[in-house]
């Protein structure tokens, strides 16, 4: 059994990882919109979305069995470390082949096919890093590739900064992302040789690659559709709507800066669910009471958080995004508006997907991923051609509260947990988050946007503690989470 020490620490290394790489990339990118301006942004946003949906074809859910099967037996390691590599050397052929013919295909210019033939470089290192860090996660630990997630960001912002100082264009840009993949991939895989000492090597065991194969499909599957779910968007948008490409990479353009400021805020359910998988695993088999407990308190917890951000967001976007970003991008703010409205049932699915996994409902877990991505993908075909990018960021709040809502509904039938004290939590959430939005728009255009956002956590914890939806004892966990009270 691992020590809860190592645990604990894993989960520091790596929430603290993802909250500078989030910062780092954020900050960045407000930088990068400003100097590629909107088309060539657009371009660069297309680029590695279309190829972040072929990664699942290179992977088919392989890392997570290279990490499961590492962490029961650590001496079968090299061996299925070595069929791993073997099968996505071939899959990384196929998939690159199919990157370059599909993207020719669709009749994409010149400039964007070879941004394309970069990122899917990227992608294949990526893939590659990752499988080496799966090693080192079977063998508990996550520090290095915590380390490795920091370098990797300050490298990519470091000589993209420089770049756009030197004002040489996207295609540079996204060669930064090169070397700084390249970098992660070699240091990935010296780290994995230090720390678990595993020799290199490649194989091809047709017994042992079917039985891997056989056990990724479900993982594989549930990645194929989330990564479709979450980039179909903007790939109906680099095509459909649009009068000419310039057009179409335009609304790319601005729709991303939508969802990046969406996507920044992602860390925060990751990180609860890497806590609580394992909680939730234990707990289904050991105590029934303890898990519908952690359940609830991990939703509460989530609606606290999610809330002032969505409205807080949600309100002041008139006024940071074209701060931030640029007057060029104003038009981002009503579909970030759009995707705020899912913000609190977007974070919900973490600890809902996380409790089917953990109670061996994955393939429910599937089937709702699939329906929610079909959904996502009718309505951006209905939605796209007539309202852009506030239509593809319509459809993705329509496919979130689908895929919460089924999520929910099997939730209910695995256990037994306090739905009136989540519904009450919620109203006295959105109570306290629309209080303050009435304060914030009071003030928006007269009052800093910086203060106001301070401003705005002052006046939603204040009613929290106020309406006793915020207690002691949820003050005491947070404290001892942050290592700030024993």
């Amino acid at each position: 059994m691992v020590a809860q020490k190592t645990l604990t620490q894993n989960a520091t290394y790596y929430t603290g990882a993802l909250i500078l790489q989030k910062i780092l990339a954020f900050v960045y990118f407000t930088f990068l919109a400003r100097g590629l301006g909107v088309e060539d942004l657009g371009k660069y946003s297309f680029a590695f979305s279309f190829t972040t949906i072929f990664s699942v074809f290179v992977d088919v859910g392989l890392n997570s069995v290279l990490t499961r099967e590492v962490a029961k037996d650590r001496n079968k390691t090299q061996e299925i470390l070595a069929n791993v590599l073997g099968v996505k050397t071939v899959l990384s052929f196929f998939t690159y082949a199919l990157i370059v013919a599909l993207v020719n295909f669709m009749g994409y210019p010149e400039l964007t096919k070879n941004l394309v033939y970069l990122t899917g470089l990227i992608m294949l290192l990526d893939t590659f890093s990752a499988t080496f860090w799966g090693v080192l996660r079977g063998n508990q630990n996550l520090k290095y590739e915590s380390i490795g997630i920091v370098l990797f960001q300050f490298l990519v912002v470091g000589i993209g900064m420089g770049l756009l100082v030197a004002g040489v264009g996207v295609v540079p840009q996204v060669l930064a992302v090169v070397v700084g993949s390249s970098f992660l991939f070699i240091y990935s895989f010296l780290e994995m040789r230090r720390r678990v000492r595993v020799p290199f090597k490649i194989s091809w065991d047709k017994k042992l690659i079917k039985e891997l194969l056989k056990i990724s499909i479900p993982f594989a599957l549930t990645g194929i559709l989330a990564r479709l779910n979450t980039q179909v968007d903007t790939i109906f948008l680099s095509k459909v709507g649009c009068a000419t490409q310039a057009v179409c990479d335009a609304n790319v353009g601005i729709y991303s800066v939508a969802t990046k400021i969406t996507l920044a805020l992602h860390f925060i359910p990751l990180a609860f669910v890497a806590a609580l998988f394992p909680a939730f695993s234990e707990y289904y088999a050991t105590n029934k009471e303890k898990l519908a407990r952690t359940f609830e308190k991990s939703m509460r917890y989530l609606m606290l958080v999610s809330t002032p951000m969505a409205l807080g967001i949600l309100v002041l976007a008139p006024d940071f995004v074209p701060k931030v970003f640029g007057a060029e991008y104003a038009a981002a703010v009503l579909p970030l508006q759009v995707l705020m409205v899912s913000l609190v049932f977007l974070f919900l699915t973490f600890p809902v997907g996380s409790l089917l996994n953990a109670t061996s409902r994955q393939i429910d877990n599937t089937k709702q991923i699939a329906i929610a991505a079909l959904i996502n993908f009718l309505f951006n075909f209905l939605l796209v051609p007539k309202l852009t990018y506030t239509g593809g960021a319509l459809s993705s709040l329509i496919s979130t509260l689908v895929l919460f809502y089924l999520g929910i509904r099997i939730s209910n039938q695995i256990l037994d947990y306090d739905k009136k004290y989540l519904l009450k939590s919620f109203f006295l959430c959105l109570t306290a988050g629309l209080l303050m939005t009435l304060v914030l728009w009071l003030l928006l255009f007269k009052v800093n946007f910086i203060i106001l956002i301070v401003l705005g956590a002052v006046i939603y914890f204040a009613l929290l503690l106020l309406f006793r939806v915020l207690t002691k004892n949820d003050i005491n966990d947070m404290l001892i989470s942050l290592k700030l009270r024993r």
